[in-house]
């Protein structure tokens, strides 16, 4: 068994969990297998495959982790041959043979950049500190089960911009991003510190007083820990992946540019 290190930019993909007729990283994953021929035409998938988690439509990520099977010679390097440009492996790790990257993964960190300017620093501090510690975060998911969550809230400003991050041994559905949603409410004076009581608290909330789902495309899985697990960083898959990506920033910083332009341009 082989456990591999992926980042991805998740903006091009339908989430990380393959889905019928949409793009997704997963499906990435597995053509670029089937064409070195790991994973024969037939396979539904690796023997043995498990990801560590499954990020949504757009949401991007630095370490996610996928552990199957693998020949000797499949190196990160080797599979990035055959990966779209959006997704890199840049590390990998012989693991034992009842490795799972899901269960197995005792610690998940998500950053989410925040667009927020007119967020109080003290008042985003504030409501972080309040989501902190062990709370049933039912109000701030879909699932119904498993919403008891030990979590480890931060963040550093940055410009305009808030850099939040959340680690917790697992996380629910839109957990981080409705965390992030009522962060930004109270941060911004929208709502007051009360109302981060009413979400962690017994009752169900709906209607107006539901928390939204902030957007998808600013949240990064930003790192996933093993205790027993240690990954070489293969150099050339390193390399390959920071052309990529500082390719991409470039463009993406272009079209910022571009569409600025446009703004100011209206009168």
């Amino acid at each position: 068994m082989r456990a591999f290190r992926l980042a991805y930019d998740g903006r091009p993909y339908s989430g990380f969990q393959r889905q019928p007729n949409v793009p997704t990283v997963e499906d990435a994953l597995f053509d670029a297998l089937r064409e070195l021929d790991v994973l024969d035409g037939t396979d539904d998938a690796p023997s043995g495959y498990a990801a560590a988690g499954r990020t949504d439509a757009g949401v991007s990520a630095l370490s996610q982790t996928v552990a199957f099977e693998a020949p000797g010679w499949l190196t990160p390097a080797a599979l990035n041959g055959t990966l779209p440009a959006p997704v890199r492996a840049w590390a990998s790790a012989d693991v034992p043979a009842d490795f799972h990257a899901t269960h197995d993964a005792t610690r998940r960190i998500y950053r989410y950049h925040l667009y927020a300017p007119d967020c109080d620093d003290e008042r985003v501090r504030t409501a972080l500190e309040a989501l902190a510690g062990e709370h049933d975060f039912h109000n701030l998911t879909t699932d119904e089960a498993g919403t008891v969550r030990s979590l480890e809230t931060g963040y550093v400003r940055d410009g305009d911009f808030l850099v939040l991050t959340f680690a917790a041994g697992g996380f629910v559905r839109h957990m981080v991003r409705r965390i992030v949603a009522l962060v930004q409410a109270v941060g911004s004076g929208a709502s007051g510190r009360d109302r981060i009581e009413r979400v962690l608290g017994p009752e169900p909330l709906d209607g107006g007083a539901g928390v939204p789902t902030a957007p998808a495309t600013p949240l990064v899985l930003a790192a996933v820990t093993y205790p027993d697990t240690e990954f070489d960083a293969d150099p050339d898959a390193v390399v390959s992946a920071r052309e990529v990506f500082e390719e991409r920033r470039v463009e993406a910083q272009t079209a910022a540019r571009v569409v600025g332009d446009l703004c100011r341009g209206i009168e």
